[in-house]
């Protein structure tokens, strides 16, 4: 479901939008928020709750592991984006979850028109690292309806 508004988003984004991800922003075009929901070493899995605004993208990366790792998004407001390299680009919605194995290239983020969350999941795994890589450009974003 599209939600334009910013006060009709932060009522369903019942995970929090938490602090501007300054972290990480050299790999999104747009602004993007995170919001851990455990905290790394406490728990041997790591979920946030990332929110991005409209228009909000992370750039094409890799998640590598020797064993297990990879990535699930569990989305939980908005509508957004996913797209693995050399496949169509997949609708997101309240619900869905998407499995990303580890050696996939992809990214995801929200919809031109419409803010977007999802809780990211670090699979755990060994010697498991992530490869940030190009922007999505502005012709293939802009081409997804």
């Amino acid at each position: 479901m599209r939600v334009n508004s910013k006060e009709t988003f932060d009522q369903q984004n019942i995970f929090g939008l938490g602090q501007e991800n300054a972290a990480y922003a050299q790999y999104f075009i747009g602004n993007s928020y995170l919001n851990p929901l455990t905290v790394p070493g406490e728990c041997a899995v790591f979920l946030a709750n990332v929110t991005f605004e409209p228009g909000c993208r992370n750039n094409w990366h890799i998640p590598h592991a020797k064993t297990g790792g990879g990535q699930l998004l569990i989305c939980t407001a908005g509508s957004g984006w996913y797209q693995e390299e050399g496949k169509e680009a997949i609708s997101l919605e309240p619900g869905m979850v998407i499995t990303i194995p580890p050696e996939v290239k992809h990214w995801h983020g929200a919809k031109k028109d419409s803010w977007f969350s999802h809780i990211a999941v670090e699979v755990p795994g060994e010697e498991t690292s992530n490869e940030w890589l190009e922007a999505v450009d502005d012709q293939t974003y802009d081409s997804l309806e």
